[in-house]
């Protein structure tokens, strides 16, 4: 049994530190630009140019925005229980740090190497459902707490799809770590995992925009129902820190994608982090769009498809890739 030194721990604490002040500056610039992207997508599907007078092609319109939402007033709501209320955006926010712990950027770049990254992934992500809850019932507004009610029924049920796509790449690669998974790609698209486990990919990325709340899934915040359903009551940094725990959730989501089915940080000529934020963000547009295209769905539509359609196909996509597993 190896037993680490103390200059060993050091090392690790420190690159562990390090990281963490790293991924926090790429959460606070990934929310930036994933909202100045989001208003240009919108505005172009719509046939406008969206934010355009605040700097050059609105790229400041962004910095303007959050600076006017740190500068407002937190006001709690009469009823709301306090501590509650404003726990959940913390409870939204922090865990998204774990979550992008053991992603590898490329050959031997990762913040934290453990063999059971896509665990402890799946683990954390089950966070953000039980802040929504929270903020939600928190809030003492009926719409807060029908979002928040909607959000926990849509979270159970597509998470077991989810999590039956996952297992499918899991019994190909007998493999919970996200850096051997990507090993066993290739560099090329004919090499990767999306090739033979289409299905699993498509599914994957349906419940990824049910599990982050995104059109035509997003019927808990269902903004013509519900007016932004949990977090009616919330504006400001709490407001804010919602919004920032969404995009970096999407960008989790994007990044497991990337790593499971297309590859990772693996691809041609360009070195390893390139290609992985290549593909997470080209994963990032193709949500956008589907928000600015299809409309939202009925609560009762969004459960039938997933207990009627998605969990069927995913349990016989299993069920095939285990048996092909055996046999060969």
């Amino acid at each position: 049994m190896h037993i680490p030194m103390l200059g060993e721990v050091s090392i690790e604490l420190i690159r562990l530190v390090l990281g963490l002040v790293l991924l926090a500056a790429f959460v606070g610039g990934n929310g930036v630009v994933l909202v100045w992207l989001e208003r240009k997508v919108a505005g172009h599907i719509q046939r406008r140019p969206g934010p355009f007078e605040v700097g050059p092609h609105g790229l400041l319109q962004t910095l303007a925005d959050a600076a006017k939402m740190v500068g407002k007033q937190l006001v709690t709501p009469a009823g709301a229980d306090k501590l509650l209320f404003w726990l959940a955006p913390l409870l939204a926010f922090l865990p998204v740090f774990v979550l992008f712990l053991p992603i590898s950027w490329g050959e031997g770049i990762f913040v934290l190497e453990t063999n059971l990254g896509l665990v402890l992934i799946l683990a954390f992500a089950g966070i953000n459902v039980v802040a929504v809850m929270v903020g939600g019932w928190a809030s003492n507004n009926k719409y807060g707490v029908l979002g928040a009610a909607r959000a926990v029924a849509q979270s159970v049920a597509y998470e077991i799809p989810l999590l039956l796509s996952v297992l499918a790449i899991s019994f190909m690669t007998g493999s919970l770590d996200l850096n051997r998974i990507v090993e066993l790609q290739g560099n090329w698209p004919w090499q990767w995992n999306v090739l033979v486990q289409p299905v699993a990919f498509v599914i994957y990325f349906i419940c990824g925009l049910a599990e982050t709340n995104r059109a035509p899934f997003d019927l808990p915040e269902g903004e013509s129902e519900l007016t932004a359903g949990f977090h009616t009551e919330y504006s400001g940094m709490g407001f804010g820190l919602f919004m920032l725990a969404e995009y970096a959730n999407m960008l989790v989501v994007c990044g497991v994608a990337s790593i499971l089915f297309l590859g990772g940080w693996k691809g041609p000529f360009l070195p390893g982090p390139w290609w992985l934020l290549a593909k997470m963000y080209a994963l990032m547009a193709l949500i956008m769009w589907c928000r600015w295209t299809f409309p939202r769905v009925r609560f009762d539509q969004l459960l039938n498809f997933n207990w009627k359609w998605l969990i069927p196909i995913t349990l016989a996509n299993l069920f095939l890739t285990a048996v092909l597993v055996k046999v060969f």
